[in-house]
C-alpha cells in the first residue's frame, strides 16, 4: 500500500477503506517482523504505514460521527414534529 492522501481516502466508500486498513495492518505486521529479524533496511516505512492507518481510522470515525449526528437530528425532528420547547411549562 502506497502512501495515500486524505482527500483520496475521503472519496472512497467504507468497504474499500476497510480493505485498505486491513492491507496496511498486514504490511505493518510484516515490516515489524522484518525489523525484529534484521531484514528491514528502511525503517522509516514503519512510520509512514502507521500514519496511513491513523488517517484511515480518522476518516472512518468522522463518518461515524456524521451518521450519528444525522440519526439524532432525524429522530429529534420525527419525535416532536419539528416543534421546539417554547410552549412547554411545568405547571
Amino acid at each position: 500500500m502506497a502512501n495515500v492522501k486524505a482527500d483520496e481516502l475521503r472519496n472512497m466508500p467504507d468497504d474499500e477503506l476497510e480493505t485498505r486498513l486491513s492491507e496496511a495492518k498486514q504490511e505493518l505486521f510484516n515490516l515489524r517482523f522484518r525489523l525484529v529479524t534484521g531484514q528491514l533496511d528502511n525503517s522509516s516505512r514503519l512510520g509512514v504505514i502507521r500514519k496511513d492507518i491513523a488517517r484511515i481510522y480518522t476518516i472512518l470515525r468522522d463518518r461515524e460521527i456524521v451518521a450519528a449526528e444525522q440519526a439524532d437530528a432525524d429522530a429529534a425532528a420525527a419525535g416532536n414534529g419539528g416543534a421546539g420547547e417554547e410552549g412547554v411549562t411545568n405547571g
